[in-house]
């Protein structure tokens, strides 16, 4: 056969060798599709969304505790300043966290809790007819399985961050949610700091014009705090994260103020991401110059890439992009950055807002300050003050805290639901899907079911 009759050949041998190679990637990697592996599953029967969401008032909220590690009993010293909330019950697998929090307790002149060592007496607890909220502060892996179990024994919930690891839990949290019409709020602590509340505040008055696009991140040197054995993570949990994923694996602290400040699931939604890790360098760096080349944490072949950045593509054509380092040294930051057709506001590395007609120059320091005065958040001035006092990240995880009970004593809907808790915890896997195929753009699960038409912004409701 001559070379002209053998090209057609060879050409069609090749189309058919490389449409099979896709057909087997697509087959290998079905997990990490886009539009057919994340389809949005029909909503069960029998249930309805649950946006602003109201409950039965309560007036006063008897509530458990899971997990008293620096988050937990954090949250049982912050509770002793909340006249509403009465801590009944309190657990961790390590005694000597619940005996510090009945210190904390005693120390406050508040009853003795009901203390839990056992690995699973979470389940007991939230099976309790005398409980009304159950406040997760556990390791990542527990948070998603005793969220779903406490509201399926009719308890609220709120979860600390992120609420769920994989697309999976999150629609597992927004059943359950739905099925029970209970709450199921993630405990982000960062939208209710004082200048993320600012420029919250600032957006829905119209400050920055049409918000365009947003940055969010958490960009915090953990090296230190992962490698702790004796006085870090308990059974080394977080490293173990480390040790085995990549992505974003910590993204709400950043998204979540600019979720809100973007009215994700209330008139926008989270279409579709592409994201990109570098490769893994610090952590085996500093596990060679803290513990020597041939140690333990040296030959960990950790999977966490250094830096990853994700761009999320909104509804409405606007963007997000949110950042992960923890093995990096470099100062401490959220980013928190707003653009909009009038305005510009950011909070790290240095505080500044640009506005037309300057909008080429950020505020001086004066106008600075009046701008913040003149915009804080109603809840900031009822009790800013208090929460200075009180403290949790400088008064951001107190806010949180009692705006929570202010809600479920006043029937109100939460400032966040179970569809922020789902949307900022599914970044997690998304993310990782993209990175791992090059970037591609992986589709983002609308958690509401098309639901996010019917409002036009959030908001943090008082009586």
């Amino acid at each position: 056969m001559n070379k002209v009759k053998l090209l057609p050949l060879l050409t069609a041998l090749l189309l058919t060798v490389i449409i099979q190679s896709c057909k087997n990637d697509a087959t290998n990697n079905s997990s990490y599709g886009a539009q057919e592996v994340f389809e949005t599953p029909e909503r069960p029967a029998g249930q309805t969304d649950v946006l602003e969401l109201r409950s039965e008032p309560l007036e006063k909220i008897n509530m458990a505790i899971i997990g008293l590690g620096m988050r937990g009993s954090g949250a049982v010293r912050r509770y002793t300043y909340i006249e509403d909330a009465n801590v009944v019950a309190i657990a961790d697998v390590v005694p000597e966290y619940v005996e510090r929090a009945q210190k904390i307790l005693e120390d406050a002149g508040k009853p003795k809790a009901d203390g839990y060592t056992g690995v699973e007496d979470w389940k007991t607890i939230c099976e309790r007819d005398d409980i009304d909220l159950i406040y997760v502060c556990t390791h990542w892996d527990l948070h998603t399985p005793i969220a779903v179990y406490a509201m399926e024994h009719g308890k609220h919930v709120a979860v600390e961050v992120p609420a769920a690891l994989t697309i999976e839990e999150c629609w597992q949290l927004v059943n359950t949610a739905e099925k029970t019409r209970k709450h199921c709020m993630q405990l982000e602590n960062c939208n209710y700091d004082f200048f993320e509340m600012a420029t919250l505040n600032m957006a829905q008055q119209g400050v920055f014009g049409e918000i365009v696009h947003t940055e969010g991140a958490y960009i915090h040197d953990l090296r230190w705090l992962n490698f702790a054995e004796e006085n870090g993570y308990w059974d080394m949990w977080r490293l173990k994260h480390l040790e085995k994923e990549d992505g974003n694996t910590y993204p709400t602290h950043g998204l979540g103020p600019i979720a809100h400040i973007m009215n994700i699931h209330r008139g926008d939604k989270m279409d579709y991401l592409v994201s990109v890790s570098t490769d893994q360098y610090g952590m085996s760096a500093y596990a060679k110059d803290k513990f020597g080349d041939t140690s333990k944490y040296a030959k960990v072949d950790y999977a966490k890439g250094d830096m990853n950045t994700t761009i999320v593509k909104t509804n409405k054509g606007k963007t997000m992009m949110i950042q992960h380092d923890v093995t990096s040294p470099r100062p401490y930051s959220r980013i928190h950055l707003v653009s909009g057709t009038k305005g510009f506001a950011r909070k790290w590395p240095k505080t500044g807002i640009a506005l037309e007609p300057n909008a080429h120059h950020f505020l001086n320091d004066f106008e600075l300050d009046s701008m913040l005065k003149k915009y804080e958040h109603p809840i900031v001035k009822e009790v800013g003050e208090k929460a200075k006092e009180v403290g949790g990240h400088g008064g951001m995880d107190f806010i949180m805290d009692y705006r929570l009970i202010y809600c479920l004593k006043n029937g109100l809907p939460l400032d966040q639901d179970v569809y922020d808790a789902a949307e900022w915890s599914a970044i997690i896997q998304l993310s990782r899907i993209s990175n791992k195929n090059q970037g591609m753009p992986v589709k983002v699960p609308d958690f509401t079911r098309g639901a996010w038409k019917k409002l036009d912004k959030v908001t943090y409701y008082t009586k």
